[in-house]
């Protein structure tokens, strides 16, 4: 038989040599105007978020105590989201989409979900730094890749396993840390619920993801830009209906006047921090929602990696939590993690639909 010749190898630098001929070759099949918002998007995902987790440690720092008034700023942004939304229709020429009893439920109860994970990101962010509570949240991405699995049928391959192991380690790292990692005014109780009701939000983050890619297959059809915000119209605006019914009954409406008084810098200072928190949560949320559709979810996930170490080095500068050596061993671990599901994600074959 005849010997079977060897596959030439390709050195490192044809290989960097080609990835920016086809970089190029895709910036040129795209308008300026794509690129521009390309910037624009994920810009907004590696400043709103990080910005978004930060004040509401500021706030709880300064003198904020209510729960349900962090997860009701999460939401109250909402119209925002909406005014975006409207001038899609004019622009890609489409109707909103026809909302039957299915769907409603749908949305109810995607809002419900959202409105409790909010309400546990809270109180992880009332007991934690928020560099901490920024790690934690990360294994979100563990969730939603097994609920996706389970539930939408994603594919899995040995990198994304690896990914899931990767990122439930970097969380005992930062566990096996706490005695380094708590305020001087948090008891041991409140660290480990902060620390519980973290991973449980994060597990229901994913569930959420998954059971919202669930509604694009089973109920809408299809996906598109203004058919992604449409739900993430409807999803906040009943999680806004759910949260605003419990700050209603928990008083804490009434409470926010006492709260801006004993605020640290006082009642401008209280409404600022609010404010602010609900205009950066969406215009991340509609960053993360830009990034998809204009490139993909490859680089959505590249940006989710990036934030997670800017939020922490962030609090650190700003709000100068503290750092210790087994939290930068968890930070470099989850950044090896994120990278580990990126090339997992980017090699598995996709339907050409």
């Amino acid at each position: 038989m005849d010997a079977v010749s060897p596959m030439p190898s390709v050195s490192l630098w044809d290989r960097i040599s080609n990835s920016k001929t086809l970089a190029w070759e895709a910036y040129k099949r795209k308008p300026i105007s794509h690129w521009i918002l390309l910037v624009l998007s994920s810009a907004a995902m590696l400043v709103a978020f990080p910005a978004s987790s930060l004040l509401s440690r500021v706030y709880y720092a300064n003198g904020g105590t209510s729960k349900w008034i962090i997860s009701w700023v999460a939401v109250a942004g909402w119209p925002l989201t909406a005014l975006i939304l409207l001038p899609t229709y004019f622009v890609f020429k489409t109707f909103p989409t026809p909302l039957d009893l299915k769907l409603t439920l749908a949305y109810i109860v995607l809002g419900f979900l959202s409105a409790a994970d909010n309400l546990m990101y809270a109180y992880a962010y009332a007991y934690l730094p928020a560099s901490t509570a920024a790690l934690l949240a990360s294994s979100s991405l563990v969730f939603s890749t097994l609920f996706g699995y389970f539930l939408v049928k994603n594919k899995l391959n040995a990198a994304m396993i690896n990914a899931v192991v990767i990122i439930t380690a970097a969380m005992t790292i930062i566990a096996l840390d706490s005695d380094s990692d708590r305020y001087g005014n948090i008891t041991d109780r409140q660290y480990i619920m902060g620390f519980v009701w973290d991973i449980l939000g994060s597990a229901l983050h994913g569930l959420i993801f998954a059971l919202s890619e669930l509604v694009f297959v089973k109920l809408v059809g299809r996906r598109s830009f203004h058919v992604v915000l449409e739900q993430q119209v409807m999803v906040s605006l009943f999680a806004f209906a759910f949260t605003t019914i419990g700050v209603v009954v928990s008083k804490d409406f009434q409470g926010m006047k006492s709260e801006a008084k004993t605020f640290k810098g006082g009642v401008a200072s209280y409404y600022l921090v609010l404010i602010w928190g609900a205009i950066t949560f969406q215009l991340g949320v509609l960053g993360g929602t830009a990034v998809l559709f204009l490139a993909s979810t490859v680089l959505a996930g590249i940006l989710n990696a990036i934030r997670v170490p800017i939020t922490s080095i962030a609090a650190v500068m700003l709000l100068h939590d503290p750092m210790s050596g087994f939290k930068i061993l968890s930070l470099i671990v989850t950044f090896w993690g994120f990278g580990s599901y990126i090339y997992g994600n980017s090699s598995t074959p996709k339907d050409s639909s």
